[in-house]
């Protein structure tokens, strides 16, 4: 199916950046947090290495129900434990969207909280909102948490202020 194929491509890309961007995350300062209902640093970290192998888990199945799952973000202890995740997310991923038929991922997937159901869409379309644009969403959190920490941002969709010749001639005076 071109659409898995090119899904597939768009994520191994995007593995690369978040990679990255998670290379940059200061062990030291895995407690830190921006403000008191903000995840920590290291909890923003280890979800993002997580979130995509996550949503291919729950995907797997034709139903997933909410209510019998755990959405508290665990605090890694290590930056280890937060690259371990994602190499496994990686691998996972690209397993789930290389070995799924076109049957499969057009095929409805059922959300659910107990007997009621909170959702049901193509399997497909998950993975485009919860797997992709989601992790988009919290790598850009974390870019954000770098800056805060005054750690250089790599480059995401193009240099950074960090990465750029230009970043010095266009910083705003003091």
């Amino acid at each position: 199916m071109q659409e898995l194929d090119a899904m597939l491509k768009e994520f191994s890309a995007e593995a690369a950046t978040t990679k990255k961007v998670l290379e940059q995350v200061p062990e030291e300062r895995l407690a830190w947090q921006p403000h008191q209902r903000s995840m920590s640093l290291g909890q923003l970290a280890l979800h993002i290495a997580n979130v995509p192998k996550a949503i291919a888990n729950i995907t797997k199945p034709d139903v997933f129900d909410a209510s019998q799952a755990s959405f508290a973000a665990p605090e890694p202890q290590t930056l280890a434990e937060i690259h371990s995740a994602f190499e496994q997310t990686v691998r996972d991923v690209e397993q789930t969207l290389s070995g799924t038929s076109s049957t499969t991922a057009q095929a409805n997937w059922h959300l659910m909280f107990g007997d009621k159901e909170l959702q049901s869409i193509p399997r497909i379309s998950v993975w485009r909102s919860l797997m992709l644009n989601h992790w988009y969403h919290h790598r850009g959190q974390l870019s954000v948490y770098l800056r805060l920490l005054d750690v250089p941002v790599p480059s995401i969709y193009g240099p950074s202020a960090d990465e750029s010749p230009f970043a010095a001639a266009l910083a705003p005076a003091n």
